[in-house]
């Protein structure tokens, strides 16, 4: 079925395919040269050193390239990713929120650039990825927009980390996997006799996989930073070395001893405090949410129901959302759209700097980034 969805792509089958050295991008080159099309590989150079990104992954795609017979090239992109990825998340733990740097990789790394790239240097206005997500196109959807539909194996759907595309990008992607499940990728890798299909896969954030763990990835560009762990009374109950350490709904690990488990519920960047409290306390019934990035359908102007996703792993769970006014810093950054979001249940572990992404079954409408 893959095969023939991408025999019947309409248009030139030309695509530059994102190899990072796993079985999922070399899955998907290895398909869209089995339906026919002309592909060239292209693994973007984000990090020196160790780590699934860097020097074994450039070895694994090229090797993959050799043996599909394709072109490889290897683009230096570090000094990109240094700004757009490495700082943005040092300044954001350093405030006291907890960025997600995989949706911002995607848009301001990844899609976007590669675009740009393989127009300009090899003509090719498409890009193949490993992403286990899908895409139906404008002329296909019943409202004339790019729709991005979530991959149809639940266990590794990847919509939510793709909410930040554009219409433009969107409509020029190819995402062979989203029709897949892993163990039939993993079958049809070995089917190719793929050099990656017994690959493990990372499970880590590549900068935690580069530097060994997050926490020293961290240390690396935040000075320790000693400071307090208060109720919401201000009851200081403990201390610790940087807010950097410590995620919303963290239970362990807090070095405190109380009465009942504690939780955090809070990262105070300004006074370096991190806030426990109770799981009783620790729930929350709303959020507003920033820079929203409006998918499948057009901004809306009255409140909508929706299902929505506050974590990768986390279940969509019902709301209702409500447009709210832009803020300053977001229409000054060009991301002029918000709302709030009513659950129809209390959430545990709502976390400012991840992302909500709202859904309509396998359908994403939109997303954006947790504000408070």
């Amino acid at each position: 079925m893959v095969l023939e969805h991408l025999r019947a792509w309409p248009g030139e089958h030309r695509v530059a395919v994102g190899l990072s050295g796993g079985v999922d991008s070399s899955l998907t080159a290895a398909l869209l040269v089995e339906a026919g099309w002309s592909v060239e590989g292209l693994t973007l150079w984000l990090m020196s050193g160790k780590g699934a990104c860097c020097a074994e992954g450039l070895v694994d795609a090229a090797g993959i390239c050799e043996q599909l017979g394709v072109p490889h090239h290897v683009v230096d992109f570090r000094e990109h990713f240094k700004q757009q990825i490495v700082d943005f998340l040092v300044q954001g733990y350093g405030d006291g929120i907890t960025p997600l740097p995989c949706s911002r990789c995607n848009r301001e790394v990844k899609f976007g650039p590669m675009l740009q790239w393989a127009e300009r240097e090899r003509g090719i206005e498409r890009i193949a990825t490993g992403h286990y997500a899908r895409v139906r196109h404008g002329e296909q959807s019943d409202n004339g927009r790019h729709q991005l539909l979530r991959g149809l194996d639940a266990h590794k759907d990847q919509s939510y980390f793709l909410y930040d595309l554009p219409q433009p990008v969107l409509g020029r992607l190819v995402f062979p996997l989203g029709e897949l499940t892993k163990p039939d990728t993993r079958l049809e890798a070995a089917r190719h006799g793929l050099r990656t299909a017994q690959k493990p896969e990372s499970q880590d954030l590549c900068l935690a996989d580069h530097h060994g763990s997050m926490k020293a990835f961290l240390d690396a560009y935040l000075p320790p930073r000693d400071g307090e762990i208060v109720l919401a009374d201000g009851t200081v109950v403990g201390s610790h070395d940087g807010i950097e350490h410590f995620t919303i709904g963290q239970r362990k690990g807090l070095g405190v001893a109380w009465s009942e488990p504690l939780h955090v519920v809070r990262l105070d960047g300004a006074m370096n405090r991190v806030v426990v409290a109770p799981r009783s306390e620790a729930a929350c019934s709303e959020a507003v949410v920033g820079a929203v990035n409006w998918v499948s359908i057009e901004p809306p102007a009255q409140p909508i129901d929706v299902e929505v996703q506050v974590r990768y792993r986390s279940a969509a769970v019902a709301a209702q959302l409500s447009p709210l006014a832009p803020a300053d810093v977001d229409a000054a950054a060009g991301r002029p759209h918000r709302c709030r979001l009513v659950f129809a249940d209390e959430q545990f572990s709502i976390t400012p700097g991840q992302a909500a992404v709202f859904y309509a079954g396998e359908v994403v409408l939109g997303g954006g980034l947790i504000q408070r």
